[in-house]
C-alpha cells in the first residue's frame, strides 16, 4: 500500500530495496534569516543573500570583489544591530522564523484534518535555515514522490518567487528519484487574500481613536530597471492596493503606493516609501498607517525599516500619528487564504 511506509516497488523483484513513496509534500518557503546576528552568521547570510544573480545581476567580475571585500566587512555590523533590535530573544531566532513556524504549524492541522496522513508539511528558506535542499531531502525520504513547492510572496517577482523556485528546482537535481512538482503562482489578486488583508485594515482601524488621514502600502522595492525587462511586480502591486481599496469600500486617493528598501545606485521602483511618508506629513496628513501586502510574515524589513526608520522620517517631517499594520503573519484569515490555495493547486494529486 502507497502510505509513505517502507514498501516494495510494485513489480520489482524480491531483492529490490524496500522504498518510501505515496505521499504528497507541501513545501513552503520564505526569504531566510540568519542564525545569529553577531558578525559572521551576519556575514555568512548577507553573502549568500547578496550573491544570488537573481538579487543583483551585476557581473561577478565587479560585484564580487566589491561584496566580499568591502560590503561584507561593514555591514554584518549595522545589518546585526537592525536585526538584535527586533530578535526574539526568548526563542533564540528572528521573528521571521518564529512566524513561518507558527504559520507551518496552523496549515499542517488544516492540511492533516483535511487530507489526514497523506500530506507532509514543512518549511524552508531561500537563504539560510532550514535549506530548501534539506527539506527537500527529508520530504522525499519521508515518501512523498509529489511536492506543492509554495514561495510565500503573494507577488511574483525574480528576487523572490523566481530564486526560490531555481533553489528548490537545484535541490531536485540531486535526488536519484525526483518527485513530481508543482510550484504555486503568485497570489496577489486572490480574493480570500484581499479580503484578510482588508479585515486586518479594518481591524486596526477599529483599534484607533483617531482615523488615519491615508493608508500607504509599502511594498519591497526592486530596480526599476526590473519592470523595463518584464518582471511584472510593480504591475501586480498596483493591482493588490486598487482590490484592496475597492474590498474596503473607499474612494480614490485613500490608499498610497510606494516601495520600500532601497538598495546600490541605481534608481528602483518609486515613490520611495522613506520620502513619501515625508511628503504625506509636509503636505498636512498628520496620521497615516502603513500596512506591507508583500510580506507574508514580519521581519526586517517591516519590524525596523517600517516601524523605525519609515516612522522616524514621518515623525521628522511633522507627523503625529503612524501606525503600522502588521502583516498577516499566523492570523485566521490568513491560514485559511493559504490554505485555500494550497488545496486548489493539489488538485489531481490528493482529495
Amino acid at each position: 500500500m502507497k502510505d509513505g511506509t517502507y514498501v516494495p516497488l510494485p513489480h520489482a523483484e524480491k531483492d529490490h530495496p524496500k522504498v518510501r513513496f505515496g505521499k504528497v509534500g507541501i513545501l513552503l518557503a520564505n526569504l531566510g534569516t540568519p542564525d545569529d546576528y553577531t558578525y559572521w552568521p551576519m556575514r555568512r547570510y548577507l553573502s549568500e543573500f547578496l550573491s544570488d544573480k537573481r538579487v543583483v545581476d551585476y557581473s561577478a567580475w565587479l560585484w564580487q570583489p566589491l561584496l566580499q571585500g568591502v560590503i561584507l566587512s561593514k555591514r554584518p555590523f549595522s545589518s546585526g544591530a537592525a536585526y538584535q533590535s527586533i530578535w526574539n530573544h526568548e526563542k533564540g531566532e528572528s521573528p521571521l522564523l518564529t512566524i513561518t513556524k507558527d504559520q507551518t504549524a496552523s496549515i499542517k492541522a488544516q492540511m492533516e484534518a483535511q487530507f489526514g496522513d497523506q500530506v507532509v508539511v514543512d518549511f524552508c528558506m531561500r537563504y539560510g535555515n532550514p535549506s530548501t535542499k534539506s527539506r527537500v531531502r527529508e520530504m522525499v525520504d519521508q515518501g512523498c514522490d509529489r511536492i506543492l513547492f509554495f514561495p510565500l510572496y503573494p507577488h511574483y517577482a525574480g528576487a523572490t518567487s523566481a530564486t526560490a523556485n531555481d533553489q528548490f528546482f537545484r535541490a531536485l537535481m540531486t535526488e536519484k528519484w525526483q518527485p513530481s512538482v508543482r510550484t504555486v503562482p503568485a497570489y496577489f489578486e486572490n480574493e480570500t487574500y484581499i479580503d484578510a488583508l482588508a479585515q486586518s485594515v479594518e481591524t486596526a482601524y477599529a483599534a484607533l481613536e483617531d482615523k488615519p488621514d491615508i493608508l500607504v502600502t509599502s511594498y519591497h522595492g526592486v530596480p526599476k530597471r526590473y519592470l523595463m525587462e518584464g518582471d511584472p511586480y510593480h504591475c501586480q502591486c498596483q493591482k493588490t492596493s486598487r482590490l484592496l481599496r475597492e474590498r474596503l469600500g473607499w474612494d480614490e486617493g485613500a490608499i498610497r503606493t510606494t516601495f520600500q528598501s532601497r538598495f546600490g545606485p541605481e534608481e528602483w521602483l518609486q515613490p520611495y516609501t522613506v520620502e513619501e511618508v515625508a511628503r504625506l506629513a509636509e503636505a498636512g496628513m498628520k496620521k497615516i498607517a502603513v500596512i506591507a501586502p508583500a510580506f507574508s510574515a514580519d521581519c526586517i524589513e517591516t519590524l525596523e525599516e517600517i516601524n523605525e526608520e519609515i516612522k522616524e522620517s514621518f515623525e521628522e517631517a511633522g507627523g503625529e500619528q503612524f501606525t503600522y499594520i502588521p502583516c498577516l503573519n499566523d492570523q485566521p484569515a490568513h491560514i485559511n487564504a493559504l490554505a485555500e490555495i494550497i488545496t486548489t493547486n493539489l488538485k489531481g494529486w490528493i482529495g
